[in-house]
């Protein structure tokens, strides 16, 4: 199995990240941040793994990292920065790292991933939404994720 770049800027490590994805690579996540930061982030992840997306995870995001300003993919680090807002509600937090991920992955394709790259962003992430929502057993979780996906389609847009 090839090794995933550290960065990817350059169009030989863009080739590389590449034939990673594409022999299995998954990446070992790493969370960076306070240990609140790190307990919280880890009942998003808890989620995300709940729903399935675990491994769609590991294959394109790296590392996510605490920060105090806004919440972004990091593309040259396969980076997601999440902030305390994120992690306030876990199943938004969930949707919003999947939402990266997502974009992660069209970054790698070559694809739009970023403003014509964000509808197709928000509808994976409403799709992760419908798959968490079946599998969650508490009542009132299942009703907050219920509500998410309800806000996230409301609007015709997406």
């Amino acid at each position: 199995m090839l090794d995933f770049p550290l960065h990817v800027y350059t169009l030989g490590e863009f080739n590389a990240a590449r034939k990673a994805i594409a022999s299995g690579y998954k990446h070992r996540l790493t969370i960076t941040g306070s240990q609140s930061f790190r307990q919280r982030a880890q009942k998003i992840l808890c989620l995300i793994e709940l729903a399935g997306y675990s491994d769609y995870l590991r294959t394109y995001i790296r590392e996510i990292k605490e920060v105090d300003g806004l919440g972004q993919l990091r593309e040259a680090e396969a980076t997601i920065w999440l902030n305390s807002f994120h992690l306030a509600d876990p199943i938004e937090g969930a949707r919003f790292v999947i939402q990266k991920a997502n974009q992660m992955q069209a970054y790698l394709e070559g694809k739009p991933w970023y403003i014509l790259g964000e509808l197709p962003a928000v509808r994976a992430s409403i799709e992760f939404l419908r798959q968490l929502s079946m599998r969650l057993k508490d009542q009132e979780e299942r009703a907050q994720c219920d509500e998410a996906i309800r806000k996230w389609t409301e609007d015709k847009v997406t």
